[in-house]
């Protein structure tokens, strides 16, 4: 079967009551009960309705695996057991196919759940949203926003270690596919007073800890701060390290989740040395200096942490002191400075603490918005997740309690409205009439808190914007004197004698009843709370600061916005914000997750009942289950019920073939429920009593027992007529199978006895065959052996013999040398005096030679051919020897040496010895060429695009390239052009454009000249008569004038068929200009010898170039 065929029900397999609409009888007894009873049953979430109630079990349960998000998705509310996952489907379903805005409302006070059930919401929804990349890295986005705002936003307190000190509304925009496309987050008055001081039991922002416990000691060093708590006085130690809480793995986290959401390593950096300077701001401390007026002003006693807070922020270090020691205050155009005594000076420090943290989390706040807001601007389906904190009743309420309550009031106003007004909008969109229903309006609380003229907040701002001393206990006589008479206000100083001898009431507090409760307020710090005071001096100092941020945190710094009048106060404030949020909740389709703490131990398996049983009455709870049951208190859709209940009725089982309201009619009708009972709506069909229901349900159990047992024997008779049908099959086919194995049994038997025999008849007539092959091969054996035992006789006779004979020969050989030596030793012995000095002398000769050669051996030169050394010959008759072996030497390794030369080598070699022919002795360039070896490309023409053009015209290859200066005849000054030279022709053209000015073929060229002087003129003549000749000679300079010229001798002539072209060396020669010859006369200057050689024009007739002396 598939899943959607396997349906639970929420009223299947019930532990207790899984909705307490249906809890029968209904007192506040039986509730908690029924909440106990589940929650020893790990059974932590149940419903009111379409309300959930989320326990917080305080250990991990396994309810929220990937198989769970499965079992839930697309599955009606009802369908399944109470779970967190049905009301985030139910809204996230409304949304997408209803194009209905959602809104979910987390309730609860500190500890009981509400940040782990929105995180549920959230990774609900992102998994069962749509896939892919951009989609994903938006989910991503707003996940990992989370431990960022947890960071910067919670602390551990008596009640909760991840308590939210702020509210948290996040508006999730999806397409009209129903895929996540961004988010908007709005956070409501941060606890900034617990930066400052934090009460027993209780530590700071998480991120204080975080940054000091993971940071890198890098990280630490850049911003001044040691890993020792104890030396930061905003930190209280009793709490610094909690259980199961690894603040060094979390700031990890919180880094790897800034980088996700989009945060900038310059802006992390930023933003840590902002915590840092807040710790550092903490340390510093005031003392006492007496003035000469009479009044003390106060002083920074260590400047040390000022100097680093100053060094962290960019501040001028005297600037902050100055703010702390003195206040500016500006009355139109008047400015009047006032010294700070010590106690102000730590109510400044103080201030600009929750200031600059408040801020920076506001900053924060909108930093992540900018990061995961949507991209486009059409229309967005929106899904809004309210976390905020639940309703407080402290030994000590303070400013922040009474704020925090309001906003639980406002929220438990809108939610009996909107419950109210869902039921009635049902019952009207089903057409069942509908009973008014009483109910407790704490329309009165919101009234006394918010009224604009003589509400509690109204009078607050009033006070504090009064003229005069404005302290604690004048406000309370104010609202000793206007709310004395409410019924929901009490007060030891009031007017009603009811109270004046209530010891339960303090003097300085007052007790307002609440919709969950009393509670009683202290008003000390109400006044400063609320006007949240920020000294001018300090905001404009903040503003000076060389940070990246700090001026978008203190825009009321700046001096060209010097605004006089008094900001807005934080209850004006946080009302503004309240009354927007309501009118945005109340916009939307509103879903309620309402979170409960089972104990104070924060330990799992403890449900301490009057605990539970105070949050039951301040969340409402009651009061909406009987809301819920004042009209009906189940409903169901037709065809649902029909699937349920169809088997009660012999009408409608199995199968109803009309509509499903008749088949539920027939149903009811069949089953004598009193019409009293249940009505029919437009698609649901309404049951008024718990009873009734429960009365369908014990008749449905009924019947499936009933059914179970027919089920049972249809299945049992099925089952016997199978097994017996099964056994007469087996019986044939297991016959058939033996019969076919007894026949093959038989058959294998003959066919083995049948391979026996042929196998005997086979090896019979083979054994015959390798006999008769045995005999046979034996007779060629015996003849063999014979014939060979024959051979060997006849073989060593031989032998034999020619051994004999071989003695004999060599018998007589020996005794013939013997006689011969004999004979020659008698004739040597006349003639051995006679000889025996010239073979000494010889010998001796012989041994000198050979030692001599083995002597030059071991001193031979190196292989360089211009090493001139030689060994010192030994004796004097070797004088030839040696001297010519010196040359053979010399010879043998110049040949060695130009054996190593490559062809492109060889030919630079030869134009640098055709160069030194032509130069060497003739002209003072020379020397200074002879080092630089020749290039012949200087323009890279080949790889230069500025000359492709001219490249591509010159078809042959391109042996010189360089930059020359054409001399005019008119005023002797050059003019640059490109010399190119090729195989057969010299090119000159425009440098700039690359047009060819002039070609030349070679053999047109007669002559060159040049000077002996240090310069690099010189002068292409070409023959009288030609075709080159008609413009006339070329006066050209350039600083490779002996490669020009030698390339030009090697070419030119190989071009022309001759020898070479003549080259001529002198201080004066004539250049044909056209029609007329000009005398060129070079003579030395008095010009330094770095400068170049200047051609000038004397007269017609001559050019004059003067060449720096040497």
């Amino acid at each position: 079967m598939s899943k959607m065929e396997v349906k639970t029900s929420l009223l299947d397999g019930m532990i207790g009551v899984g909705d307490m609409v249906l809890l029968e009888p209904l007192t506040e007894e039986s509730f908690i009960n029924n909440l106990k009873k589940r929650f020893d049953h790990n059974e932590i979430y149940t419903y009111i309705g379409s309300v959930v109630i989320s326990m917080n079990p305080y250990k991990n349960l396994p309810i929220y695996t990937p198989d769970k998000v499965e079992e839930y998705r697309n599955r009606n509310f009802y369908e399944l057991s109470p779970h967190i996952y049905a009301l985030s489907d139910e809204a996230y379903r409304s949304l997408r196919d209803q194009d209905k805005d959602q809104c979910i409302l987390i309730t609860g006070e500190s500890g009981a759940g509400k940040t782990e059930a929105s995180k549920l919401v959230m990774s609900y929804v992102a998994a069962v949203c749509g896939k892919g990349q951009e989609v994903n890295k938006v989910k991503e986005q707003l996940l990992q926003s989370n431990p960022v705002l947890e960071a910067f936003g919670n602390a551990k307190t008596v009640r909760n270690d991840n308590s939210s000190r702020f509210g948290k509304y996040m508006d999730i925009e999806f397409d009209f596919k129903g895929d996540p496309i961004g988010g908007v987050i709005s956070n409501y008055l941060l606890e900034k007073s617990r930066v400052v001081k934090q009460p027993r039991g209780e530590r700071n922002f998480h991120i204080f800890y975080q940054l000091l416990s993971g940071a890198s000691e890098d990280t630490l060093k850049k911003l001044k701060l040691d890993r020792d708590f104890s030396k930061y006085n905003y930190l209280s130690l009793d709490s610094a390290t909690v259980n199961g809480l690894d603040d060094a793995a979390n700031f990890r986290t919180v880094r790897n989740a800034m980088q996700i959401v989009g945060f900038m390593e310059d802006e992390v950096q930023s933003v840590l040395e902002l915590v840092a300077a807040v710790l550092k701001l903490g340390n510093i401390e005031f003392k006492p200096e007496s003035r000469t007026n009479g009044f003390d002003e106060s002083r920074v006693k260590d400047k040390n942490d000022l100097k680093e807070m100053c060094e962290l922020l960019g501040i001028d270090q005297s600037v902050l002191e100055r703010a702390f020691s003195f206040r500016t205050v500006e009355a139109r155009s008047d400015k009047v400075a006032t010294t700070l005594n010590v106690a102000q000076a730590y109510y400044a420090r103080d201030a600009l603490a929750k200031n600059l943290y408040s801020r920076l989390f506001s900053w924060l706040v909108n930093r992540i918005n900018e990061s995961i807001k949507a991209q486009t601007k059409t229309r967005k389906k929106v899904m809004g997740v309210l976390d905020i904190y639940g309703f407080e009743i402290f030994e000590d309420n303070s400013f922040e309690q009474f704020i925090i309550n309001y906003c639980n009031e406002k929220l438990q106003q809108i939610f009996i409205e909107l419950t109210l007004r869902e039921e009635q909008e049902e019952y009207i969109r089903e057409g069942i009439e509908w009973t008014n229903i009483e109910y407790f309006n704490n329309a009165i609380i919101c009234d006394l808190i918010e009224n604009n003229q003589n509400g509690i907040l109204a009078m607050l701002d009033e006070e504090c914007l009064r003229p005069g001393t404005v302290t604690d206990e004048t406000f309370l006589d104010k609202l000793n004197t206007i709310c004395a008479e409410h019924l929901h206000f009490e007060s030891r100083q009031s007017k009603n004698s009811k109270f004046l001898t209530d010891h339960t009431l303090p003097h300085n507090c007052f007790r307002i009843q609440h919709y969950a409760g009393k509670v009683l307020y202290r008003v000390e710090g109400f006044v400063d709370k609320n006007n949240d005071l920020l000294y001018r001096d300090l905001s404009q100092a903040m503003y000076k600061a060389n940070h990246s941020i700090m001026r978008a945190l203190f825009p009321d710094g700046n001096p060209a916005k010097i605004n006089l009048k008094r900001p807005p106060t934080a209850g004006f404030q946080f009302r503004a914000s309240v009354a927007t949020l309501m009118k945005n909740l109340q916009t939307k389709n509103p879903n309620y997750i309402r979170c409960i703490k089972p104990n104070d131990k924060k330990s799992a398996h403890i449900f301490t009942d009057s605990l539970v049983c105070h949050q039951a009455r301040y969340l409402g709870l009651m009061e909406n289950v009987r809301v819920r049951r004042a009209g009906y208190a189940f409903r169901q859709p037709y065809e649902l019920c029909l699937l349920r209940y169809k088997m009660m009725c012999k009408q409608t089982w199995p199968h109803w073939s009309g509509p499903a309201r008749e088949g539920v009619e027939v149903l009811l009708s069949n089953l004598a429920v009193s019409p009293e009972e249940y009505s029919y709506g437009r698609s649901k069909v309404f049951i008024r009593n718990p009873r009734t229901l429960f009365f369908l349900e014990e008749k449905r159990r009924s019947c499936l027992e009933d059914l179970a047992t027919l089920i049972q024997k249809i299945y049992r008779g099925w089952k016997c007529r199978t097994h017996f049908l099964l056994l007469k099959k087996s019986q044939v086919v297991v016959a058939a199978w033996y019969r076919r194995y007894a026949q093959q049994k038989k058959y294998q038997k003959i066919k083995s006895a049948t391979l026996v025999m042929q196998s005997f008849i086979r090896g019979w007539k083979a054994r015959k065959i390798l006999r008769e092959l045995k005999y046979q091969k034996r007779c060629e054996e015996a003849a063999t052996t014979i014939a060979a035992f024959w051979h060997g006789t006849q073989a060593r006779r031989e032998l034999k013999r020619l051994k004999e004979e071989a003695r004999r020969k060599h018998a007589v050989a020996v005794i013939w040398g013997y006689w011969l030596g004999l004979k020659v030793r008698r004739e040597y012995r006349k003639f051995f005096r006679a000889h025996a000095g010239r073979k000494i002398y010889e010998f001796t000769i012989q041994r000198i030679i050979q030692k001599y050669f083995l002597g030059l051996k071991k001193t031979m030169p190196s292989m360089s051919p211009v090493d001139k050394t030689w060994p010192v010959r030994s004796y004097q008759f070797l004088d030839g020897t040696h001297k010519e072996l010196r040359r053979i030497f010399h010879l043998w390794r110049c040949k060695k040496y130009r054996s190593q030369f490559t062809q492109e080598k060889k030919a630079i070699y030869e134009e640098k010895l055709q160069a030194s022919e032509i130069f060497k002795d003739k002209k003072a360039l020379y020397p200074s060429s002879v080092s630089q070896p020749f290039k012949g490309d200087y323009l890279e023409i080949n790889k230069n695009p500025k000359y492709q053009k001219l490249n591509s015209m010159v078809e042959e290859k391109i042996l010189l390239a360089d930059v020359v200066n054409k001399i005019n005849r008119a005023n002797g000054k050059g003019a640059p052009r490109l010399f190119l030279l090729t195989k057969n022709n010299f090119v000159l053209a425009d440098q700039k454009t690359g047009q060819v000015k002039a070609s030349v073929p070679l053999p047109d060229l007669s002559s060159v000249s040049v000077s002996t002087q240090t310069d690099g003129f010189f002068a292409l003549k070409l023959k009288e008569g030609t075709t080159s000749a008609a413009k006339g000679d070329f006066l050209l300079s350039s600083d490779h004038l002996i490669e020009i010229i030698t390339k030009l001798q090697r070419t030119g002539a190989a071009a022309a068929g001759r020898d070479h072209i003549n080259v001529d060396i002198s201080d004066e020669f004539l250049v044909q200009f056209k029609q007329d010859k000009v005398c060129v006369k070079f003579i030395q200057s008095g010009l330094k010898n770095g400068s170049s050689a200047a051609c000038k024009r004397k007269n017609n007739r001559l050019l004059e170039v003067s060449v720096p002396s040497p």
